[in-house]
């Protein structure tokens, strides 16, 4: 089924599939749903690196899963080595909000012409449902 294509949240699931990337690029739009969170957990994984180089990874908003303007909602310092990073979106500053994408650009210096690697994954969850699974 295609994200786009749901009336019911499609969360929690994975923004980005882990996925090895060398360039700048989006993910697919993600539909919150009718009953969209308040607020969105996102997890961003490195699991595989070299060095010299970076990731910049923001999410982007968007009401009808189309136009996701060039103003991200979130952003996620810039990475340089493997690690997970959790970042919370408070959607409630953007009731016009239904649909989000991640959005990065890789970066890389030295050592010639090699273009960046990196292995990674954008987890996306309802705010709390972390704290609601470990306390039930």
């Amino acid at each position: 089924m295609d994200a786009l294509e749901s009336e019911d949240a499609m969360i929690p699931t994975f923004l980005v599939p882990e996925q090895t990337v060398q360039e700048g690029a989006t993910s697919p739009a993600l539909d919150l749903g009718a009953e969209r969170p308040g607020a969105v957990a996102l997890t961003f994984g490195i699991t595989r690196v070299v060095e010299q180089e970076s990731i910049d990874l923001a999410i982007y908003g968007s009401s009808d899963g189309e136009n996701f303007g060039a103003k991200p909602l979130a952003a996620f310092p810039q990475k340089f080595y493997c690690g997970t990073y959790s970042l919370s979106l408070d959607l409630s500053a953007h009731p016009e909000v239904r649909y989000i994408r991640a959005g990065w650009k890789t970066n890389r210096w030295g050592r010639g012409g090699q273009p960046p690697l990196f292995s990674i994954y954008v987890f996306a969850e309802q705010a709390g449902s972390q704290v609601m699974a470990a306390a039930g």
